[in-house]
């Protein structure tokens, strides 16, 4: 297990974050928040893939009312994300927002991120200062030049001590930008500063496979390091994709197991079994089981069985049929055509 660096703990609805929390998996709604059914169902459909916090984005008033029928609906931490507008935040606390996430920048006047601070406070409602390369404060950008780790950290800094004027401490930060170096060189300066929980990503990362393979590197990197108290995988896809990467990573490095860990093997001009069209029948099919169990798919005599032998539950397939293993011993021969639903049958026997 990584050791991560202790942060302050915050708590948001009823999900701690940071101290000695897990790190927490959340997404961002992409449907209209005014359209609350729309809105609901992608929610409900997240939190059965293991997502732990939602945000939704609030343009006007309108998607701010939205917020309290949709939190009676769901079962997880609701997040306003606000921008400009302090109205729109007051008006989502009074909705019943769990937490916000501003930038004390770009919503005007002191005067009204003290009307914004008190209502949080009121409410024990936490605030994400969330500071991204792509909208940094043009005095910041004439300073550096151009967006860099120190001009994240400036403007993540300024904003905090805004905060901190205002009595406010229930705080997590991000510094996002779309490059993965700059982006981990931000954290890494902001954690070696402050103590306080951080909402990692890399924003804007793209559709997969280069949203994934970005999102992987970078967040991976921080991880493996122990910073990260919160995660979210931005992809141009849909919000159950960002969940299934944020866990797959989480679990890569040993952090967190979130349902069946699949082994396959990538296939040569070896393999005489449809190995790929059944472990993609097969990712399909467990989508949802919470069992932290390993299931391996072979397909050739050079690996396979050493390999599926490793796992829980395996077959190692080849010329049309394949042997099942079940905790490292073979049950039985089967053929191509029973592979998948045998190993289905087995998992849900566990």
């Amino acid at each position: 297990m990584l050791e991560r660096k202790k942060t302050r703990q915050i708590t948001l609805g009823g999900v701690k974050i940071g101290g000695d929390a897990p790190v927490v998996v959340q997404s961002m709604t992409k449907t209209d928040t005014r359209d609350v059914n729309a809105t609901v169902r992608q929610i409900r459909r997240l939190e059965r893939l293991g997502c732990e916090v939602i945000r939704v984005a609030v343009p006007d008033m309108v998607a701010a009312e939205a917020i309290g029928e949709i939190t009676k609906r769901i079962s997880i931490p609701l997040i306003a994300d606000i921008h400009f507008d302090w109205r729109l935040a007051l008006k989502s606390i009074e909705q019943g927002a769990h937490g916000l996430r501003i930038n004390p920048g770009n919503i005007g006047a002191k005067w009204k991120v003290r009307e914004l601070v008190e209502a949080a406070k009121d409410r024990k409602i936490p605030i994400r200062v969330g500071v991204n390369s792509g909208s940094l404060p043009k005095d910041l950008l004439k300073k550096y030049g151009h967006p860099t780790a120190d001009a994240l950290v400036e403007a993540a800094t300024r904003q905090i001590e805004m905060l901190h004027e205002l009595g406010f401490h229930q705080i997590k930060v991000s510094l996002k930008g779309t490059d993965v170096p700059l982006t981990v060189n931000a954290y890494r300066l902001f954690s070696s500063r402050f103590d306080y929980p951080l909402h990692i990503g890399i924003t804007e990362a793209g559709p997969p496979p280069l949203g994934i393979v970005k999102s992987a590197v970078g967040l991976g990197i921080l991880l493996s390091e122990g910073i990260g108290d919160t995660i979210r995988v931005s992809l141009t896809a849909p919000p159950y994709d960002e969940v299934r990467v944020a866990y797959e990573i989480l679990s890569t490095l040993g952090i967190r197991k979130h349902g069946i860990n699949l082994v396959s093997c990538p296939t040569c001009g070896r393999c005489t079994v449809n190995i790929q069209g059944i472990a993609r029948k097969l990712q399909k099919r467990i989508e949802g089981i919470e069992k932290p169990l390993t299931v391996a798919v072979m397909g050739c005599a050079v690996n396979g069985p050493g390999e599926a032998r490793e796992a829980d539950f395996g077959v190692a397939g080849s010329k049309g049929e394949g042997l099942l293993f079940k905790k490292g011993k073979v049950v039985k021969k089967v053929r191509e055509t029973e592979m998948l639903d045998e190993l289905i049958r087995m998992i849900k026997e566990a």
